[in-house]
């Protein structure tokens, strides 16, 4: 555990009513002090100029080991993590094998570990192989560590097993983290269903394969009293329905990626395979519905989805290339780019939805900057002018829909347990 005191930077967490000039001290990997004019033996982080945050959470990434580690490995993945900001992830379960027993679970952990860079909280499989059939041992992964359960990127098809899962995730005090996309209604789709799938002559899915799922998924939380949390939403008839479903009572979070609050199907008419991902980016209408439901709070959190791919996979044919697109070392800079700077949001409005959201979601002590908490802490400039360049970037994959894009903010450094793991 490291000794810290970070100076001289402008300090905020709106979750616990800090805004202003402080400085923090962190011993044995915890946050000891926070005040004005400290001073001490401690190492110096000069944070002059500086925004100092909580460590962000992301709870929905991709780090393909085990089975694909060509595109990602866990310790590769937490590189990237820290670099944008996180200190803490959450690692989707459609790895080969299915990340959906003890074991896994257990390997998971133990390579973050063995990288030593961010906080690792591994998601279960509902179904055994994701298959939809049989449910997995729900009960011993909790006990190895999972934090929540999903069959990313498909839907549990049958409502029956559904249910069933949102009966026992009930009991564990666990929530469901759903990829909501009907399989027949979406098809071979490889982008969004309308005016500019029909023009450019490829199949689309429909915002109805998102929104009937949704749909079918919130009645089941009803009936099971269940956590559900609706992951990547695209579209209004969604955000529609879910604020319909908080103001019920129900127990329905939701997650936004940085793509779908920013980007639009307009992008697909290059067919720039940068641009395909599942669900895929819908039109303006559906973008702006993104925006207001993130800033009003029906949409809890953002989420960057990062889904590392190979050249191979993504680099090829727009019909054929891999769904999905890196995300963890451009999402402060895009969203600090496009909804701070431009007036959209307030800093202090976006961080919880970056911090204490996430991290309610996940059922863990993180997220925010309180004397005897870790010392899970990022700091940014938000000021920094610079061009997101892929081929920089920590991950081994490089498919980001942001490459080429000016931003103004950055994070700078990152730190975990009181270890500095990014920057300086």
């Amino acid at each position: 555990m490291s000794n810290l005191l970070i100076k001289n930077g402008t300090v905020i967490d709106p979750a616990e009513g800090i805004d202003g000039k402080l400085d923090i001290r962190i011993s044995d990997g915890l946050i000891s002090e926070i005040a004005q004019n400290l001073t001490g033996d401690e190492e110096v982080f000069d944070a002059e100029g500086m925004t100092v945050i909580p460590g962000m959470i992301d709870v929905h990434v991709h780090f393909r080991e085990p089975g694909n580690e060509g595109s990602e490995t866990i310790a590769t993945g937490c590189a990237s993590a820290v670099a944008g900001g996180f200190t803490s992830v959450a690692t989707m379960p459609n790895t080969y094998p299915t990340t959906d027993s003890e074991p896994a679970i257990s390997f998971i952990r133990l390579q973050a570990q063995k990288a030593g860079l961010c906080n690792v909280y591994p998601v279960g499989a509902i179904t055994k192989g994701r298959k939809g059939v049989e449910l997995a041992e729900m009960g011993s992964m909790v006990r190895g560590g999972a934090v929540a359960f999903s069959d990313d990127g498909i839907a549990v098809e049958s409502a029956g097993v559904l249910r069933h899962a949102m009966e026992y995730s009930a009991m564990l005090d666990k929530p469901i983290m759903e990829h909501c996309e009907e399989p027949t209604l979406a098809g071979k789709g490889v982008m969004h269903e309308g005016d500019v799938s029909t023009a450019l002559g490829l199949p689309g899915i429909p915002a109805e394969a998102e929104e009937a799922i949704v749909s079918r998924d919130i009645m089941l939380a009803g009936l099971t009293g269940a956590r559900l949390h609706i992951q990547h939403v695209s579209t209004t008839g969604s955000i529609d329905q879910i604020r319909f479903a908080k103001k019920q009572g129900l127990n329905v979070t939701a997650e936004v990626c940085p793509h779908h609050l920013l980007l639009t199907d307009d992008r697909v008419k290059g067919y720039n395979s940068f641009f395909k991902m599942n669900p895929p980016l819908r039109p303006e209408r559906d973008r702006l519905s993104c925006v207001a439901a993130l800033k009003d709070g029906t949409i809890d959190m953002v989420a960057s989805d990062h889904a590392p791919h190979s050249a191979e996979a993504k680099q090829i044919e727009f019909s054929y290339a891999a769904f999905g697109a890196i995300g963890l070392e451009s999402t402060i800079a895009v969203l600090l780019t496009e909804l701070v700077d431009k007036e959209i949001m307030t800093l202090s409005e976006l961080l919880p939805r970056l911090t204490t959201a996430p991290a309610a979601l996940l059922g863990i002590d993180k997220g925010r900057l309180k004397v005897g908490g870790d010392a899970d802490i990022a700091i940014i400039d938000l000021n920094h002018k610079w061009k997101i360049e892929p081929e920089l970037f920590a991950s081994k994959s490089k498919n980001c829909p942001f490459s080429g894009m000016e931003c103004k903010g950055k994070n700078i450094a990152t730190i975990v347990g009181g270890k500095v793991v990014y920057g300086r």
